[in-house]
């Protein structure tokens, strides 16, 4: 991973069903990022969905994708 790259998190099953209840979403309804990526890290499969952590300066974003 290079030092500028977010980190790229798998979610456990578990967390993943909390968060797509919390959002009231369906796994079809988030962002999307190809299985292709260079970001993610190893052993992800397709339907899987990755927390994204973007730190910038004093802020801290989290964004959520599902594998396709």
């Amino acid at each position: 991973m290079h030092i500028l790259q977010s980190e790229h998190t798998k979610l456990s099953e578990k967390d993943a069903e909390e968060l797509l209840k919390k959002l009231n979403v369906s796994k079809a309804q988030l962002p999307k990022i190809f299985i292709t990526d260079s970001a993610l890290p190893e052993g992800c499969q397709i339907g899987d969905i990755i927390k994204i952590v973007h730190k910038g300066g004093d802020k801290t974003s989290f964004y959520f994708r599902v594998i396709v």
